[in-house]
């Protein structure tokens, strides 16, 4: 069942990279061939630099939504340039496009229970205010929320899939609302009012029931069922102290609700309450966070998602007796995004590895050799000469162990030393995970050495570490960056003269406060979308984050009794220290980290005399989805690494592929 989650604070302001740039693209890179070996001679890795139109070629692909006969599998893909929906046989073959454009991104949401009809979602050009379409067989087009400045978004369809639910702000913009939809004609009538301003997340197959979150702070959330014949609200989350509950899913009878929590220790495990009785029960526990749960469509299978040490581990469950049902073993690679099939016979799931984007593949329960639907690496791209990353860790400065990904690039030797990059994931309580990612591989392939820090305040590693960064946004996390940075001077294959730091949304915040307030420890910084000056971020925030509006001035501070504190910690109020080459990159449109916030840190930079590049999209928003921007985006900042840090400063005069 397709579910709303609520937001958690932790991604409030997470980047969606992929990045971004602006202006010019580069010419597409010489691509150096070594020479060929040898025949039983050992290819040297990289066998060759690719240029960044050869990385972007290669296809995005995400979602899963089996047609009513499980004949045919809906997605998305961006192989035309920007996203769009398609359907594709489940045996394999052509793709059939739902949606066309070339210039606005379509998202597939689910087919229909019944029929042929598909939903999709679609904003404009990333301003997030999302609208729910609904697209007949012949191509004709619904916007099933239409008006002016509102978001939309599917809960789910009824177990009989008669009716569906959709949550909208358009009654208040603040507040989602639930309405229930007739899968026949499309009447609607609200069944909830949300005037209190808590988070709709699952409403239960039988229609009786919806789940709600309230955020308190960033580790302490409550969780309540609403019983929408008579609006009765239970809280099912009593507890001591801190703990964090969000909803999963409904049992298809109705009957139990599956949540995670938790309140028992550092990690969130699985439990469900009865809706009779509000008797609680355990259901899955592991050493790491459980940080998805769904029930298939008549309840015979339970599939979990583990974040485990900064992977994705996907399990499969027969729901009564708790037995594990083996999924297929795959080279090189996680299971992810697992979909099963009403008739609960199939599944679908897409595998990603480092050197892996994103394939789509579906097998039957009942045994048989998992089907690959899609091949979204570029061909023209040699897997072997991608890196794997590999997950280390350093002692802060005060002892606190900090988890990382790093990247090492095949040339990197002790005798060819490296530049490097801290990389600051979004949030403040993102996560950098083992996954592809076009833009590291691209950078390492380059002569990149990468470090994905996991910095206080992320989540993954427990409650405890990721609350230890609430209040203290500047300084503390800030500090594990330098630590970052000093672990990359102890790898004898790193330059230490040659160190950068990047980010994007908060990550991009963090680069600025590198350069602000550690002036003289890193030689350049991107910052993607970031954070220069929190008081307006705080005052500018989208309405409908109404809900956790208090939670998230808890964790980085309140403009109406803390500005001094904020004006403290915002690098825009001490741009004056930035004695770097900065680049700078930002989404027009985007609604969560505003276009002043980079106009602003440019403009007080460039009075600083050292170089700025500025990189504007009229197109996009809080990421950079668009292939001609993703092209100019990744190759505008390997020009300007090149130039600044791998080179002397001079246009040109960076090194050669090392």
């Amino acid at each position: 069942m397709h579910r709303l989650r609520p937001v958690p604070l932790a991604v409030v302001l997470a980047a969606l990279l992929p990045l971004a740039a602006c202006q010019p693209a580069p010419a597409p890179d010489a691509a150096t061939s070594a020479a060929a070996a040898p025949a039983g001679e050992a290819v040297a890795r990289p066998s060759r630099q690719y240029s960044i139109e050869e990385f972007v070629e290669s296809v995005g692909i995400g979602g899963a939504s089996f047609s009513p006969d499980e004949s045919r599998i809906l997605f998305s893909s961006n192989k035309a340039g920007v996203w769009n929906a398609y359907t594709m046989p489940v045996a394999g073959g052509e793709w059939t496009p739902v949606t066309d454009s070339t210039t606005r991104n379509s998202y597939a949401v689910a087919y229909f229970p019944s029929d042929e009809r598909v939903l999709v979602t679609r904003d404009n050009d990333g301003d997030e205010l999302d609208h729910l379409f609904v697209i007949d067989p012949d191509g004709t087009e619904k916007d099933l929320t239409p008006g002016e400045d509102l978001k939309a978004e599917l809960v789910g369809f009824s177990h009989d899939g008669t009716h569906f639910f959709v949550v909208t702000n358009e009654r208040d913009p603040r507040f989602f609302d639930v309405y229930r939809y007739a899968s026949d004609g499309y009447a609607r009538e609200r069944v909830f009012t949300n005037d209190a301003g808590l988070q709709p997340s699952a409403v239960s197959p039988d229609g009786r029931w919806l789940a709600l979150g309230k955020s308190n702070s960033t580790n302490d959330s409550d969780l309540f069922v609403v019983k929408l014949d008579d609006g009765t609200q239970t809280r099912v989350s009593e507890h001591p102290g801190q703990a964090r509950f969000e909803a999963q899913a409904f049992s298809p009878d109705g009957e139990w609700l599956y949540y995670t929590a938790n309140d028992a220790g550092e990690y969130a495990e699985l439990r469900r309450v009865n809706l009779s009785t509000w008797s609680h029960e355990p259901v899955r526990k592991a050493d790491w966070d459980i940080v998805a749960a769904t029930l298939s469509h008549d309840g015979k299978y339970l599939a979990t998602v583990v974040n485990e040490d900064g992977s994705t581990r996907v399990e499969l469950f027969d729901a009564a007796s708790g037995d594990t049902v083996e999924l297929p073993s795959l080279p090189a690679g996680e299971i992810r995004g697992l979909e099963i099939a009403d008739s609960e016979d199939r599944i679908a799931f897409y595998l990603n590895g480092d050197r892996q984007p994103s394939d789509l593949y579906v097998v039957d329960l009942a045994g048989g050799e998992p089907r690959q639907l899609t091949t979204s690496l570029n061909p023209a791209i040699d897997p072997a000469d991608l890196v794997e990353s590999s997950v280390v860790r350093f002692k802060s400065f005060d002892g606190m162990e900090i988890p990382n990904i790093l990247w090492k690039p095949h040339q990197a030797t002790a005798d060819n030393k490296l530049p490097a990059l801290v990389w600051v994931h979004g949030g403040p309580g993102g996560q950098t995970t083992r996954a592809h990612s076009a833009t590291i591989q691209y950078l390492a392939n380059h002569g990149y050495v990468v470090l994905g820090i996991n910095n206080r305040g992320s989540s993954g590693y427990g409650k405890t570490f990721f609350a230890a960064d609430d209040g203290k946004h500047g300084r503390e996390p800030l500090w594990d960056t330098i630590e970052a940075k000093k672990y990359l001077q102890s790898l004898d294959y790193v330059d230490p003269d040659r160190i950068g730091i990047i980010g994007g949304s908060y990550g991009g915040y963090m680069v600025l406060s590198a350069l602000a307030f550690k002036p003289g420890e890193f030689k350049v910084g991107v910052d993607i979308f970031g954070v220069a000056n929190w008081v307006r971020t705080l005052e500018s925030i989208p309405p409908y984050w109404e809900s956790f509006r208090e939670a998230l001035y808890q964790e980085v501070g309140d403009p109406a009794t803390q500005r001094d504190f904020l004006v403290e910690t915002s690098p825009l109020f001490h741009a004056d220290k930035i004695d770097v080459p900065l680049m700078v990159l930002q989404g027009a449109n985007d609604p969560r980290v505003i276009k002043p916030e980079s106009d602003d840190i440019v403009a007080a930079v460039k009075k600083n005399g050292v170089p700025v590049e500025y990189v504007v999209f009229d197109d996009e928003g809080h990421g950079f989805s668009k292939n001609k921007n993703r092209i100019e985006g990744y190759g505008r900042i390997r020009e300007f690494l090149d130039t600044y840090l791998k080179g002397d400063g001079a246009t040109g005069t960076a090194a050669a592929a090392e």
